[in-house]
């Protein structure tokens, strides 16, 4: 089954824990299994069916920008995490 880390922030939710074992073929059955046991996570990774702004998720490393519809197999590792933009452009 997929696993799924769990930011610092959100480990108050999960008893502590920092990785939880959830099944789901897509990401939207992960955060829903995973909203199951754990009560108060969907609504800290999820705003109007889509992932909540300023969150990425990683699937095995790679962000995705499949949103909840995103494919995962037993073996992948899940990571939420603050998504980071922009920067500056440094003249001379």
């Amino acid at each position: 089954m997929p696993v799924v880390w769990i930011p610092s922030l959100m480990r108050a939710l999960t008893d502590n824990q920092d990785q939880i074992g959830v099944d789901g073929e897509t990401l939207r059955e992960v955060v829903q299994n995973l909203e199951a046991k754990h009560p108060g996570i969907r609504g800290r990774v999820i705003e109007d069916d889509r992932i909540k702004p300023g969150l990425a998720v990683s699937i095995n490393g790679e962000v995705t920008n499949d949103g909840l519809r995103a494919r995962v197999t037993a073996n992948d590792e899940i990571h939420f995490v603050a998504a980071i933009s922009g920067g500056s452009h440094r003249r001379a």
